[in-house]
């Protein structure tokens, strides 16, 4: 149920954003996350519509999610590896002495967003900085 504190975060956090930069309507949210990171991407969706429903600056909104590969490092062969396939047991030299080097994160990693002073929609990256 983390998923719920997790789109209140980027609720909260795009908000600002788009307060800042006077922003009235929000097009699309995209997040980036990891494979291992346990996100229910279902839930995301319910708890995305709510709160869409909620703030004015969502409504009609949306969630765009991109799911990062989880890659294990091995430190006795010093090579990386899909966590998912083979675990924390190293594929090439049997070795448990590994490291999750992504595939757990979760980051806002766009927000599209329609322009009161513009025809069609502008986009901001997660700084709140239009793209070019």
């Amino acid at each position: 149920m983390h998923e719920l504190g997790l789109v209140n975060y980027v609720v909260r956090e795009v908000g600002k954003i788009a307060e800042e930069n006077n922003v009235s309507r929000i097009k699309s949210v995209t997040l980036e996350f990891g494979e291992v990171s346990g996100i229910v991407t279902s839930y995301l969706y319910d708890y995305w519509l709510w709160y869409t429903k909620k703030f004015p600056v969502f409504e009609g909104s949306e969630l765009k999610c991109e799911e990062i590969p989880a890659v294990t490092w091995c430190d006795n062969c010093k090579i990386t590896y899909s966590t998912i396939t083979y675990g924390k047991t190293c594929p090439h030299c049997g070795s448990g002495n590994t490291w999750l080097l992504r595939g757990n994160e979760m980051r806002i990693k766009q927000v599209e967003v329609y322009d009161d002073g513009e025809e069609g929609p502008g986009e901001l990256d997660a700084k709140g900085e239009y793209i070019p």
